[in-house]
């Protein structure tokens, strides 16, 4: 693990804006989805709530490595992921056109925020609606009355950023350092990562330069494979393996 590329990530993951986030009320098209995770990870979001249904999954390999980046809380009903967010105290806004809607630029971000977006073809259900503090919308000048899923929700989350740059939000580290940790652990030793969650065994500390800082204990419950073994640091003090980490995103 070079150190400079730990600590870009560190730096990454410490601007996480734990208090901003998108909801996705049964949006399925891969391609959607690929695209609101994209411009999640790029705006901030350090978490995404989804309400789907039962029979809905998330496609393995949406969003090309985003998700490694990005914590996903899954809801079985909207009413579920609206008491999640109100248990933060956020605002609870939902795109759709009404004569309720103001837009979406006239919204202060900088406030704890929740932002609904509706389903593809008939938008945000009647209960989100219902349970939203506040309806946006993005102004249409053509004969269009709404742009692609993932294009407002781009358009929405970067005036949210725009407005929390401005306001400083970006440079307080607001993820909590078991949080910190347990995704740079993730991202930066995936095999490991796979093995100790397998395992139930604890994630544990990283030193300064991304190493594993881990009992012998915690090494014999691995059962280290050799490939996985090439992560330990050896006595030099080395980390062998070095995954492109944003290669994927």
């Amino acid at each position: 693990m070079i150190q400079e590329r730990f600590q870009r990530i560190k730096s990454v993951l410490q601007k996480r804006q734990t208090d901003l986030t998108l909801c996705l009320e049964h949006i399925h098209k891969p391609q959607n989805v690929s695209a609101i995770l994209r411009t999640c990870d790029a705006v901030g979001i350090h978490e995404v709530n989804i309400v789907w249904n039962e029979h809905t999954y998330f496609r393995k390999g949406t969003a090309m490595g985003t998700q490694r980046w990005l914590r996903h809380l899954k809801h079985q009903s909207i009413d579920t992921a609206h008491q999640h967010f109100k248990q933060q105290d956020m605002q609870v806004l939902v795109t759709n056109l009404s004569d309720n809607s103001v837009d979406f630029r006239d919204i202060d971000y900088t406030r704890p925020t929740a932002i609904v977006m509706g389903q593809e073809k008939h938008g945000a259900s009647a209960e989100a609606i219902a349970l939203a503090d506040q309806e946006i919308v993005i102004p249409m000048m053509g004969m269009v009355q709404s742009l692609n899923v993932s294009v407002a929700a781009a358009l929405i989350l970067y005036e949210a950023q725009q407005q929390r740059q401005k306001a400083g939000l970006y440079d307080k580290v607001r993820i909590s350092d078991e949080d910190l940790n347990a995704l740079l652990f993730e991202g930066c030793h995936p095999a490991l990562f796979a093995q100790a969650k397998a395992k139930h065994l604890p994630i544990p500390q990283l030193d300064e330069n991304g190493e594993v800082q881990a009992s012998e204990q915690w090494w014999q419950a691995m059962q280290l494979s050799q490939t996985s073994d090439s992560a330990r640091p050896d006595t030099s003090g080395k980390t062998a393996t070095d995954d492109d980490l944003f290669s994927n995103i």
